[in-house]
């Protein structure tokens, strides 16, 4: 049985941050902004499209390294860099003193997000060796979108499928047919599942992988 795929933070100034533990979950967040002008008289305003809000993604991660009994601040400081500043990144000017920490990309499995920056690291340390070193933290990561993107990247490099609707985690014992029947309501349409996730062999669909799943308004194409 293959390994299941591990969530990584790809980083733009160093070698990505590879997850010891796959969250069990992760919140995607999108936002636009609308504005009413005034409409007496009428029963409802007709809102004027103003601008997109960046997105954000947020999830809780668990350190742990009581299997080597190393401090598991080296992960912990890990994500904590990706919040200082770099002066040797793009657009850094020193005579201006003008810097940023650097741009990340959340992957896992056939899910990649937009470029984003780590608005928020809240960490909690929760279990210590008899010497007092940290072994076991709890680290809950918001991630905020870098720049305006036309679309998010392809979700998988087969695929072409742009942002997903949702993402369906795989279970053991779990068949394409069977996910098919509970994400869309239709055993039959495995192969839509198939085509948006790049599946040569939809028997071998390792546990853990993450799955994009289609619109579920969208019509059934059948072969």
């Amino acid at each position: 049985m293959a390994n299941p795929a591990k969530a990584k933070l790809e980083s733009e100034n160093g070698p990505p941050i590879e997850c010891r533990f796959n969250p069990s979950e992760f919140k995607l967040s999108k936002s636009t902004q609308w504005k009413a002008p005034r409409a007496k008289g009428k029963n409802a305003q007709s809102l004027r499209f103003q601008q997109g809000q960046s997105g954000t993604l947020s999830m809780t991660l668990l350190l742990d390294t009581t299997d080597t009994g190393t401090p598991v601040t080296t992960h912990t400081n890990a994500l904590l860099k990706l919040m200082h500043v770099d002066r040797n990144l793009a657009g850094a000017d020193g005579s201006r003193n003008k810097a940023r920490p650097p741009w990340v990309r959340f992957r896992w499995g056939g899910f990649t997000s937009f470029k984003a920056v780590l608005e928020k690291l809240d960490l909690t340390f929760t279990y210590f060796s008899s010497t007092g070193d940290p072994l076991r933290a709890k680290a809950v990561v918001t991630l905020k979108q870098f720049e305006d993107e036309d679309d998010w990247p392809p979700q998988n490099p087969t695929s072409g499928t742009p942002r997903p609707h949702r993402l369906h985690h795989v279970q053991p014992g779990e068949t394409i047919d069977r996910i098919a029947a509970t994400q869309l309501g239709d055993p039959t349409r495995w192969r839509e599942l198939a085509e948006a996730n790049g599946i040569d062999d939809p028997l071998t669909i390792p546990p853990s992988a993450v799955l994009i799943v289609p619109d579920t308004q969208g019509v059934p194409r059948g072969r």
